[in-house]
């Protein structure tokens, strides 16, 4: 069973974001995948210290932790001035280099109340991974509208986008089996 972490890169409560990512993970769980949703509203207070690039903190252990132990990882990023959160940068700041993402299969999904659906967040954080030497993997999905795109519920309501994250699902995981973890 493959390890995977959804990574909802917003601190906001209450977020887009981190619902759309439950609605995600719940995907994953239906391919048979182990799971792990990372809420980075859920960050300790002490990582924001300026000794923290030094010395982490304990109780940010379990946020590397699970990305360290993940096969692949899954980035849901809201649009925030045109580009992806600083929480969610700090928070790539914050992991072990180079081994949280060397080799290590990573998917997108981007998610805007605007029209692009965090086109440019999406394409800076690939970026980013790029750098840190991860397999991108290609099949992006956008949700522009994310207002619209929930119903009361909080759930996705367009069948074609939820079959376009379905889709997604399963290609990411025929690719994390593919091009599997390489430890170094």
């Amino acid at each position: 069973m493959k390890k995977i972490a959804i990574i909802a890169g917003t601190n906001r409560k209450g977020s887009n974001t981190l619902k759309v990512a439950k609605q995600i993970r719940e995907m994953y769980q239906k391919c048979g995948a182990d799971v792990e949703l990372l809420d980075l509203s859920q960050l300790p207070a002490e990582i924001f210290t300026p000794d923290a690039y030094e010395t982490k903190p304990a109780s940010f252990q379990p946020f590397s932790e699970a990305v360290l132990r993940s096969d692949g990882l899954v980035i849901i990023t809201p649009e925030y001035n045109g580009g992806p959160p600083g929480i969610l940068k700090f928070f790539i700041d914050m992991l072990k280099f180079p081994e949280s993402f060397d080799s290590r299969p990573v998917a997108f999904i981007g998610i805007a109340a605007g029209n692009w659906g965090a086109l440019r967040p999406v394409e800076q954080l690939q970026q980013i991974f790029g750098y840190r030497n991860a397999y991108i993997y290609p099949r992006r999905v956008f949700i522009p509208g994310v207002v619209e795109a929930l119903n009361d519920g909080d759930k996705i309501k367009d069948a074609d986008l939820k079959l376009r994250l379905e889709t997604q699902v399963e290609g990411f995981l025929e690719f994390v089996n593919a091009v599997g973890r390489q430890e170094n």
